[in-house]
């Protein structure tokens, strides 16, 4: 571990109208076992950024840029480009750090091998739920992030598919080195930039290690719309990447999802739950093939089914 503790760690956070999660995830970047270097933050208008917070945190530097100028790979780029630490730790304003070890955590995933050596390009750290968080996405946090953890490589995708891929920048670590020898984050996405580095490193004979000692808090109470419009830009993603997704459809991977989880609200007791989990378990779906197809589908149509607005405008939608 005395390698791994002369490594330098900067903290890369894209934040958008940060909140008072925002403040607690820095107190706790704080208070890390694991001494952090910096906190590099690339923030979407001036105007919603409190300044108090570079007072209170020294280790904190901000750059302000406009919403259009905002994008999932290229702005974390732009934050990793500022720092020359050896492992850069991504995460959003609103995951909070569920103790002191975050980071020491998060690196002592990087000391891990896969089966044949497969060194790691990124180790992704547990998402915890809420206090807020309602029965059928508290199951689904535990669906994604189970408590045992895992190192990934390609001999993984016969039997986990997709989720070979999975990593989430909500809080992932990533190695420097490897990061600038794959060529670093797409710099132009509509979403899923972490998983298609994923793919990309995975491809490339490297290792993604899920380290569940490593936990963050961090889950939202989406509604129907909301999840439409998620995953139809996730779907677009995967979409516009063949080279990383062909082959490796996720609507079973999600049917599997929907069938535990309904399974586990009427063990617990709330089968009332069932109607709204298959409602939006059905606008989840509907967002996805959506998106999958969102080439077949009219401009307006494909304007009002995303997020992303901006990221259309640099397709010429």
């Amino acid at each position: 571990m005395e390698r791994e503790k002369r490594r330098t760690v900067d903290v890369v956070i894209p934040t958008y109208k940060p909140g008072r999660k925002f403040g607690k995830l820095l107190t706790m970047l704080d208070k890390q076992t694991y001494p952090v270097n910096r906190i590099l933050v690339i923030n979407t208008e001036e105007q919603y950024w409190d300044r108090e917070w570079e007072k209170q945190h020294p280790k904190l530097a901000v750059r302000h840029i406009r919403k259009e100028e905002f994008d999932h790979g290229a702005t974390r780029h732009m934050a990793v480009t500022l720092s020359d630490a050896d492992i850069f730790l991504c995460m959003t304003d609103d995951a909070v750090p569920y103790d002191s070890h975050l980071v020491e955590r998060l690196t002592e995933g990087f000391s891990l091998c896969g089966p044949d050596g497969e060194v790691p390009a990124m180790v992704y750290a547990r998402q915890l739920p809420d206090a807020d968080c309602g029965a059928a996405e508290r199951y689904t946090r535990a669906f994604n992030y189970p408590a045992e953890s895992r190192i990934k490589t390609k001999a993984d995708i016969p039997v986990l598919g997709i989720k070979t891929y999975f990593g989430s920048n909500v809080c992932c670590a990533y190695d420097r080195a490897i990061y600038d020898r794959l060529g670093g984050f797409i710099r132009h996405t509509i979403f899923n930039e972490d998983m298609i580095y994923a793919g990309g490193a995975i491809q490339k004979g490297y290792a993604v290690v899920y380290q569940a000692k490593a936990r963050v808090v961090h889950s939202h109470n989406y509604g129907c719309m909301q999840q439409f419009h998620r995953n139809f830009d996730l779907a677009v993603s995967q979409a516009d990447h063949p080279e990383v997704f062909r082959g490796l459809p996720s609507e079973g991977e999600g049917i599997r999802l929907v069938k535990q989880t309904a399974a586990y609200l009427v063990k617990s007791g709330r089968p009332w739950l069932l109607p709204g989990l298959i409602v939006k378990s059905g606008f989840k779906y509907m967002g996805y093939l959506a998106g999958r197809h969102y080439r077949r589908l009219p401009k307006k149509l494909v304007l009002w089914c995303s997020t992303s607005r901006n990221y259309w405008k640099e397709e010429g939608v």
